[in-house]
């Protein structure tokens, strides 16, 4: 028997917002603990996990998610910096709370680091973010 489907476009759905309720980190004592974060903290959050987790390396994780750092390593800088750029972006908007990843500044406090420092927009205000990376 073939199931009807018959008038199922024609109804109105109402979709709820699911909270973003999740864990909290506790990244200066590298654990975490029964609290939990909401909102701006959990974008937060969200934005620091993406940006430090390498991607395709660790199964748990989608092949969707994370940034793709290693193979800046020996790269000119004239290369590592858009390529930063652009991966971050893209490893960002992957979330539906980012809105836009802009106002990218690079510093290089020695030879073959570059540190870059960004702000991404989501739903809940701007959040000012970096991550350093060797080249």
């Amino acid at each position: 028997m073939i199931p009807v489907t018959v008038g199922f476009p024609a109804r109105d759905f109402t979709f709820a917002k699911r909270p973003d309720m999740t864990y909290k980190m506790q990244s200066d004592k590298n654990h975490v603990r029964g609290y939990t974060a909401d909102g701006l903290e959990a974008v937060k959050q969200a934005i620091y996990k993406a940006i430090m987790t390498e991607r395709y390396r660790y199964v748990m994780y989608s092949w969707n998610y994370g940034i793709e750092l290693q193979d800046l390593f020996g790269q000119p800088v004239t290369y590592v910096c858009p390529e930063l750029k652009r991966r971050i972006t893209e490893a960002l908007l992957g979330d539906e709370r980012i809105q836009s990843v802009d106002g990218f500044a690079f510093d290089f406090p020695q030879k073959g680091v570059v540190h870059v420092s960004f702000t991404a927009h989501t739903v809940f205000g701007d959040v000012q973010a970096g991550r350093e990376v060797a080249f």
